[in-house]
């Protein structure tokens, strides 16, 4: 009871930052360019040196190592996700157009602006380095197979058409600044105190303003537009029950199998299999000419909803591991 007592106070931390955000845009005290500009600062600046310092804080290169079960779990469940999600949209015949959303929301989640403040805020900074395990697994799956499914969803595209694939995007600043501080780690390199401390305190932005920006996103999305369809539910389903039971059902084998991981990071894991869809999905879904309103729908009752299945599935996590 008590960590289910724990997990609705950290998430009711969360809810206030993002309705301070909310209220910010709804009573017109932020325009349009600074939810540009704060997801700017916050990808390209920020959380760079965030993660830069968190890995050589948390991270050795015996920890490293043992990571590397932390990422086949991922890609297991990653890869489960995109069958179950296929074999499901042919079973519930989704209309195309909705396809490539439908499987992104089994798959791929919004771990950066969602993902990461509400792993920080359930399980501290220690947790940071089992969270850049899923988010190099996401972002992989997100950019070289995710986009995949949006653009052949695409009902402008005929047959035999082919489209040109960003290889730039499976390097965002992020995922740079990850691979940067694992140099600095392998190599041994010494990092001055005082570039650390500032490098710490540019990081230190990312939850706050993070579960900000959230807050203007709904606000801009218009809670009353959320519906709740037939492929809506399913494909909440997807990303609330079917992507962290299927992490769940891998890490138990693995377990089985004698590959035990640390109790923190199969709750990472976990928690990262079940946040909301990813925040670009809109934009993704516009330029393949699929149904925005339907991927506009989703990722914004996602959003919503993950404040109630948070604290239940962190109760869930307390009872299997």
């Amino acid at each position: 009871m008590q960590a289910f007592i724990t997990s609705l106070q950290s998430v009711a931390e969360i809810v206030i930052v993002i309705a301070l955000g909310y209220w910010l845009k709804s009573a017109g005290k932020v325009g349009e360019q600074f939810k540009g500009n704060i997801s700017f600062v916050i990808m390209n600046i920020a959380l760079p040196a965030s993660i830069f310092v968190s890995v050589l804080k948390y991270l050795t290169r015996d920890k490293l190592i043992g990571l590397t079960g932390g990422l086949v779990y991922a890609f297991a469940s990653f890869a489960a996700s995109y069958l179950l999600a296929w074999l499901l949209t042919k079973l519930l015949k989704i209309r195309k157009g909705r396809r490539g959303t439908f499987i992104n929301m089994f798959a791929n989640a919004n771990t950066i602006f969602i993902g990461l403040p509400l792993n920080l805020a359930l399980f501290g900074q220690k947790s940071l380095p089992y969270f850049l395990v899923y988010y190099v697994v996401n972002t992989v799956s997100t950019w070289a197979i995710g986009v995949f499914f949006i653009s052949a969803d695409d009902p402008t595209i005929t047959q035999g058409t082919k489209k040109e694939f960003n290889w730039k995007k499976l390097l965002p600043a992020p995922l740079v600044g990850f691979i940067v501080s694992l140099v600095f780690l392998l190599l041994a390199i010494p990092i001055p105190g005082w570039i650390n401390s500032t490098l710490s305190m540019i990081g230190g932005i990312v939850t706050p303003m993070s579960l900000i920006y959230i807050g203007i996103i709904l606000a801009d999305a218009g809670l009353k537009s959320i519906r709740f369809d037939r492929d809506t539910i399913w494909a909440l389903m997807g990303r609330f029950v079917f992507a962290p039971a299927l992490m769940i059902l891998f890490i138990l084998l693995g377990s089985k199998m004698g590959a035990h991981m640390p109790n923190m990071e199969q709750s990472t894991l976990v928690i990262q299999a079940a946040t909301p869809g990813l925040a670009v999905l809109p934009i993704l879904v516009g330029q393949a000419h699929g149904d925005v309103r339907y991927a506009t729908n989703v990722v914004t009752t996602s959003t919503v909803l993950f404040v109630i299945v948070v604290p239940i599935l962190m109760q869930v996590i307390n009872l299997i591991f």
